[in-house]
């Protein structure tokens, strides 16, 4: 009884622990990465899988620089960025991350639409219309304590396809053959989903968000010093990089289970393009395949994960470019804060998602949307990442807490990384 209680204990101390890391990890998981990673395997099958494996460590590199960014200096990126840039650098970098992150939110709403009109036969418009309502009801008007839990558990939502992915009957020796070994192919398509998961794994609203969110956790553990600057000590760095770690380890073998349920149950049955969101529901029919009405319940699980997903992933776009906008004009920014303390905060984050809502009413296919916003945060990316070495890497701003040689140089290898993909992306195209 005694060692059942101090393993209650501890589970609930590691879950307290877990914050801006899970709830980030989780996020790079939002509809938009489903239908990216789905897509990959229906078209490729194993063949990028290796991509899983190899990302992890990059991802994780560069969440845990933004989080410590975050932490040491209690600021967010760009106001950072405006303390040492200039004015260009800094509206550039404030733009390239509305825009993307508006993107990113039509998509994300319309794949939610999309995946409840398999439950219930309710107007597409209907449907976006009460996403966006609930979502900036939720965001706006409950505080950021309450708040974060429940970005907490909408996080589990991603188990679906782990657990899939163990129902199914696996090649295993393929796959982890295929989880090992690099694949290349030189063609457009090749490389527009190789940008696309990239950019839906190290993604420009994951930098601002995680860094800002750490600022939110100094705040309410009243970790700043009259000065302004936190008190950290070697102890939160290590709670950030364990929570920062659970996170990624837990979003990235979400992902190795999407692609691999997506290249068992629809590449090997002849499936090699998604295009609805029916088809993507799809790759987890064998999870209730032995039930009646596998088809039916297979379609409710995907069309819960979808839409917990995106209630998860939406505020933390629309977020992201709120604390973006406000940083640079020097706004009250804070979840913390009531609406009437901090208005052009919360102002983006209503405008963000608004126009995001009516983005899918100009004719684009919801599926095919999600897809091509991957690639636009894989492209909006790399300059980015280019800002987060120099600062994160900067004694005058990190202090002690500058990266060490083991963190530059993955940073550097990511930035390389996911330039050199951007950059045969655009190369394959003029060749075509």
């Amino acid at each position: 009884m005694k060692r059942r209680t101090e393993t209650a204990a501890k589970v609930k101390g590691f879950w307290r622990i877990l914050g801006p890391g899970l709830i980030t990890g989780a996020a790079d998981d939002d509809p938009s990465g489903i239908a990216t990673y789905s897509q990959t395997g229906a078209q490729f099958g194993y063949g990028q899988l290796w991509t899983a494996l190899y990302m992890l460590p990059l991802m994780t590199a560069v969440q845990e620089a933004c989080a410590r960014i975050g932490l040491v200096t209690g600021k967010g990126i760009t106001t950072l960025v405006k303390e040492k840039y200039s004015r260009t650098i800094l509206y550039a970098v404030v733009i390239l991350v509305v825009v993307a992150n508006v993107i990113n939110i039509g998509a994300d709403l319309g794949a939610m639409a999309a995946a409840a009109q398999l439950l219930v036969n309710v107007p597409f418009l209907l449907l976006t219309l009460l996403f966006t309502t609930t979502i900036l009801l939720l965001e706006v008007f409950t505080n950021y304590k309450v708040y974060s839990k429940i970005l907490k558990w909408l996080a589990i939502t991603l188990l679906a396809y782990p657990i899939t992915l163990f129902i199914v009957h696996q090649p295993w020796a393929t796959i982890f053959k295929e989880s090992v070994v690099p694949h290349f192919e030189f063609s457009f398509a090749f490389f527009f989903i190789i940008t696309g998961v990239l950019g839906t794994t190290i993604s420009p609203y994951m930098f601002f968000w995680e860094a800002s969110q750490e600022v939110e956790e100094d705040k309410e553990r009243h970790l700043l010093t009259p000065g302004g600057k936190p008190h950290i000590t070697r102890i939160s760095i290590s709670r950030m990089r364990l929570d920062n770690n659970f996170g990624m380890v837990f979003s990235e073998f979400a992902t190795w289970s999407i692609i691999v349920v997506g290249a068992t149950v629809l590449h090997n049955s002849g499936v090699h393009d998604v295009k609805t969101a029916a088809d993507a529901a799809k790759a987890i029919e064998p999870l209730v395949h032995s039930f009646p009405h596998a088809g039916f319940l297979s379609k409710l699980i995907f069309s819960i994960g979808i839409i917990g997903l995106g209630m998860l992933a939406i505020p933390v776009l629309s977020g992201s470019a709120a604390y973006s906008v406000a940083e640079a004009f020097n706004w009250n920014a804070s979840l913390n804060l009531k609406f009437n303390k901090a208005k052009g905060f919360y102002t983006i984050i209503i405008a963000a998602t608004i126009v995001g809502l009516i983005l899918n009413f100009i004719g684009i296919d919801p599926v095919k949307a999600l897809v091509y916003a991957a690639v636009l945060n894989g492209v909006a990316a790399v300059p980015l990442l280019f800002l987060i070495i120099k600062i994160s890497t900067d004694e005058k701003i990190m202090g002690e807490f500058k990266s060490g040689w083991l963190s530059k140089t993955i940073l550097w290898v990511t930035f390389v990384a996911m330039a050199a993909a951007a950059i045969a992306m655009f190369y394959t195209i003029i060749k075509q």
